[in-house]
């Protein structure tokens, strides 16, 4: 079986919007959140959805999913106070239900633009590898600076990639590694990638897409309107053309 976890318990402070969190945003008539699920629930190969959220917005999340028939999800848990603890709450649900060679999906709530494509290679890449991680080549020179002001060391481009979502784990895979993390007290890891690689693990990575972007900051948000601003734009483009307008 495939699951998939949504961790949506973030206020979005990096957005800049003060009156919502950045995955209940709408864009194009939709919340974010639900068009991230929508690229999920959609795919034949997902069996379920859990989503680990606000505490204050579990009910408002369950009227958006029934609002917009969004299929597939079973469980909303509360969320953490960090993204790693959001994750974990999630993979605790997930596990009342799974078997330990079940693939989980585990993605953030804002990433509206997930293609088809990418679910079915990130399923097949943990079919293969038993872990699975989207990335994109760094097509930017990389420096790094330990004070945000100095900088003595250039990172060669050519080994330097870019994280994306879905990642994908067996279940006894990920619960293993979310175990070991609270044995050794890491508590907050940036992504559940980073947390195997941090116990010493290797993970697979797989070519991932760069519209799948995360939406975080207010030029990001700029960015996926453009999107769909284009799309309608293209329809309405078509329409006319059809009738000969």
């Amino acid at each position: 079986m495939v699951h998939v976890v949504i961790f949506a318990g973030g206020v979005g402070a990096r957005m800049k919007s003060l009156d919502i969190p950045k995955q209940f945003i709408n864009v194009d008539g939709k919340p974010i959140i639900i068009r991230t699920l929508e690229n999920f629930s959609s795919h034949p190969d997902v069996d379920d959805i859990v989503i680990s959220c606000l505490p204050d917005k579990i009910e408002y999340t369950w009227d958006l999913i029934a609002k917009y028939k969004v299929q597939k999800v079973t469980s909303i848990v509360p969320g953490g106070n960090t993204g790693h603890e959001s994750i974990h709450n999630g993979l605790v649900e997930t596990q009342k239900f799974s078997s330990p060679d079940d693939i989980v999906l585990i993605c953030d709530g804002v990433r509206p633009l997930i293609s088809n494509q990418l679910i079915s290679d990130c399923i097949e890449t943990v079919s293969e590898y038993g872990t699975a991680v989207p990335v994109t080549p760094s097509i930017d020179s990389v420096l790094q600076s330990e004070d945000g002001m100095t900088c003595r060391k250039s990172l060669p481009r050519k080994q330097m990639y870019i994280t994306q979502a879905p990642q994908g784990f067996t279940m006894k895979r990920i619960m293993d590694a979310h175990n070991e993390a609270e044995r050794l007290g890491i508590k907050n890891p940036i992504s559940s990638s980073e947390l195997l690689i941090e116990l010493g693990q290797e993970v697979h990575i797989f070519k991932g897409e760069r519209d799948n972007i995360k939406v975080t900051t207010p030029e990001d948000l700029k960015f996926l309107r453009s999107r769909y601003y284009y799309r309608s734009f293209k329809n309405f483009a078509k329409e006319e053309l059809k009738y000969g307008l």
